[in-house]
């Protein structure tokens, strides 16, 4: 039979192009990846301000409670509402009147009696008609209808309620038609429309913190305000271990009372490395960047960052001031690859 010559005939072929085949793919060059083309920069030394970040609530500055310093009297007009900007001295309430004037008159009356008496006293003290005690009593009975006088006026005067700074009214209890009494809060008012920012910082961060620096925050409505430090709590909270920073706000600001923001404390400045934020990968949780080395092979770098500003970002260890870093496309590279440096580009 002619079949295993067939098979053998086959199995020679087979082998024969299978040798061809693998030393033709011997015979191939082995071509290298193309190199890629990076522009390089070199790390740049810059005068950076200094900053801690805190948060907190918005508060006023300092907050007046308006009451009524007597009793028993009707609430006839309310004058001002929650919102409302308000002057020192100004009138907010007017209490009923009808009692205290009729006290009053009963006082001018009472004055212009004692008065006579004490007249007639002086006239006669010369005289000897009247014992030295009943002229005492003539003198000093002018003297307590006078004082007596002057109190039913200060009274009459606390009917007119006023406010006792400049600000503006942040609550209303006053209600027309109610009676007060001593002490009866009516209204609550933000001495002079200040606003202050509770910021909290850790107590590690307190020694860099001296009255009169810059702060600035982010409001929810993400508008910007610049404040002032105006002083640092003297103790830190027990539980948290944290220190409020006091910072006052500028009167016009769009910030609201109750409100939380977030922002930063500046405290200086101080010299920083830094290099393009392009120019700095992140792999595995770390931060890398790539440096020009011998044959235009590139080395994968191990850093520690800081802050970010403006498209830069510092370099706090790990690199050195006269190395040069590709400035872009780092992400694309591997420690050790080749790549062609595009020149003319600015560091």
């Amino acid at each position: 039979m002619k079949i295993p010559s067939v098979l053998a005939l086959s199995l020679a072929t087979s082998l024969l192009f299978s040798s061809a085949t693998w030393a033709a793919d011997e015979a191939k060059p082995n071509t290298p990846n193309p190199a890629l083309a990076v522009t390089l920069t070199t790390p740049q030394n810059a005068k950076w301000a200094t900053q801690i970040t805190a948060s907190g609530t918005l508060a006023p500055w300092q907050e007046a409670m308006i009451a009524s310093e007597i009793s028993g009297l009707r609430i006839t007009e309310v004058l001002v509402d929650v919102g409302d900007q308000v002057k020192k001295g100004q009138e907010l309430v007017k209490l009923s009147q009808a009692a205290v004037l009729a006290d009053v008159a009963q006082k001018q009356a009472s004055l212009a009696e004692a008065r006579a008496n004490a007249e007639r006293a002086r006239r006669l003290k010369t005289t000897g008609a009247l014992p030295a005690q009943q002229i005492d009593q003539y003198l000093t009975g002018e003297a307590v209808a006078q004082a007596a006088l002057e109190a039913q006026q200060i009274r009459l005067n606390q009917t007119h309620i006023v406010a006792p700074d400049s600000g503006v009214i942040a609550s209303r209890a006053a209600t027309l038609g109610a009676v007060v009494q001593t002490g009866t809060e009516l209204f609550r008012m933000v001495r002079q429309n200040k606003l202050e920012w509770k910021a909290e910082i850790a107590g590690s961060d307190v020694s860099q913190i001296q009255a009169g620096q810059s702060a600035e925050l982010k409001l929810p409505s993400d508008e910007t305000v610049t404040g002032e430090v105006r002083m640092i709590a003297p103790t830190l909270d027990p539980n948290t271990r944290n220190a409020i920073v006091y910072v006052s706000l500028p009167t016009d600001s769009p910030a609201k009372a109750g409100m939380f923001a977030s922002g930063v404390i500046r405290t200086g400045s101080s010299q920083a490395l830094t290099v393009p934020q392009a120019a700095v990968i992140l792999r595995d949780g770390n931060h890398y960047v790539f440096t020009l080395g011998a044959e235009n092979r590139v080395n994968q770098r191990l850093v520690k960052t800081g802050r970010t500003l403006q498209g830069q970002t510092e370099i706090t260890d790990g690199l050195d001031a006269t190395a040069q870093v590709v400035a872009s496309g780092g992400g694309f590279l591997n420690d050790g690859d080749t790549v062609q440096v595009v020149t003319g580009a600015k560091p």
